[in-house]
């Protein structure tokens, strides 16, 4: 028996009643309809970036990182040069909160150390008679505040007369967790000023080779082929070599911001010349060249602004990797130099297969520069995502 045609429309019907339901982006559905036409594409953009739960999560992890560089004389026990020699490669301290079946608060055990003759090793052993206390909002080490204000204030000390090593101390005795909290000022900050170099030269190259096409496109398009042909690491190794040891550390910081920077716009550059090659036909920048403007203010103020969100996405995902070529020159001692200290500079002690098997804990900045690392990656895909128009 034949059955009787569906009515118009019924496989439309039944896909609408059968498709499933998405809370969330019904509910974007509907903050995008009551803000009507007056919606910018930014508020939009973070719309869609709240629904990407790590990429929020990611952003606030980074915000607190940020907060805590600005803060790093505050946050950390002790100073960045400040030396213990009676605890040189003292291992990591438990914090405990109960001694003895009693709540005392945060405190750390106090040390013996002895000295292994077979080894020429120092021995560290918890005295459970020397219960230290840690004090917070207290007066420490001294330091110089931003190089503007002198001040002693620290968010946590150990007690009186005792020691905190909680990430446990270098061949010098000074402490990892004070020192990973001061290289993170130099190690977060290079790549925000290496990709601000990045972002510059790639949108003035490619918008003038997406624009203008021809032959200079083609000429910069070639440069950048060639650049991009060339391994990183080794290229990065032999501009970082050319650095004079004469130079002060500041200006190697610089010096080496720059070199992360003038090599890592290729890739951003070929984004913004593939948009300009869509967008240049288009009946506002044909309007804004009858009245006369100029390929500079077309570039940048008609045409770069449309595709805003994609740039800065593109630059999120480029700042790891500026972090890691930091991080590898200073470890191969051919970046920043002491007496700065970035993560790469204090995983130099831990060169050495030895030095890792007796004293792990030195291994510990690469911890955040991982967890850095993945944040930013997190935050790009998500960045990514929401500036994309068909999601």
């Amino acid at each position: 028996m034949n059955k009787p045609l569906p009515e118009p429309g019924a496989e439309l019907e039944h896909f609408v009643s059968t498709a499933p339901f998405d809370p969330n982006s019904m509910a974007l559905h509907v903050e995008q309809e009551r803000a009507g036409m007056t919606t910018s594409q930014w508020r939009l953009m973070w719309w869609k970036l709240k629904r990407h739960r790590l990429a929020v999560v990611s952003l606030v992890f980074l915000a607190v990182m940020y907060i805590a560089i600005a803060l790093a004389e505050f946050l950390a026990p002790y100073g960045l040069e400040t030396r213990n020699l009676d605890a040189i490669y003292a291992p990591p301290q438990q914090v405990h909160l109960f001694h003895e079946g009693r709540f005392v608060g945060p405190f750390v055990y106090g040390r013996d150390m002895t000295l292994d003759m077979d080894t020429l090793r120092r021995v560290y052993v918890d005295n459970p008679d020397q219960v230290n206390p840690l004090r917070f909002f207290c007066r420490g080490d001294e330091y110089r505040f931003w190089n503007l204000v002198d001040a002693d204030l620290h968010l946590f000390c150990p007690a009186e007369g005792a020691d905190a090593f909680l990430l446990g101390t270098d061949r010098l005795g000074r402490d990892v967790l004070s020192r990973i909290l001061y290289g993170a000022r130099i190690s977060l900050t290079i790549g925000l000023l290496g990709v601000a170099v990045s972002f510059v030269l790639g949108i003035i190259v490619g918008g003038l080779a997406g624009y203008h096409g021809g032959w200079i496109d083609t000429a910069l398009t070639r440069v950048t082929e060639v650049l991009q042909s060339i391994p990183s690491i080794p290229l990065w190794m032999a501009m970082a070599a050319v650095i004079p040891i004469t130079w002060s550390p500041i200006l190697v910081y610089l010096c080496i911001t720059l070199i992360l920077g003038l090599l890592d716009w290729t890739g951003l550059a070929r984004a913004v010349r593939s948009k300009l090659f869509s967008l240049r036909e288009e009946d506002y920048v044909t309007a804004a060249q009858v009245m006369g403007a100029g390929s500079g203010r077309i570039i940048g103020r008609h045409l770069v602004p449309g595709f805003m969100s994609h740039l800065i996405a593109s630059a999120t995902l480029t700042i790891p990797s500026m972090i890691l070529g930091e991080t590898a020159l200073s470890f191969l001692g051919l970046g920043l130099r002491p007496p700065i200290t970035s993560w790469g500079i204090l995983l130099t002690e831990a060169r050495s297969v030895n030095v890792i098997a007796i004293y792990p804990w030195l291994l510990f900045p690469v911890i955040p520069v991982i967890l850095v690392i993945l944040a930013f990656n997190f935050l790009g895909d998500g960045l990514r995502d929401a500036a994309d128009p068909y999601k």
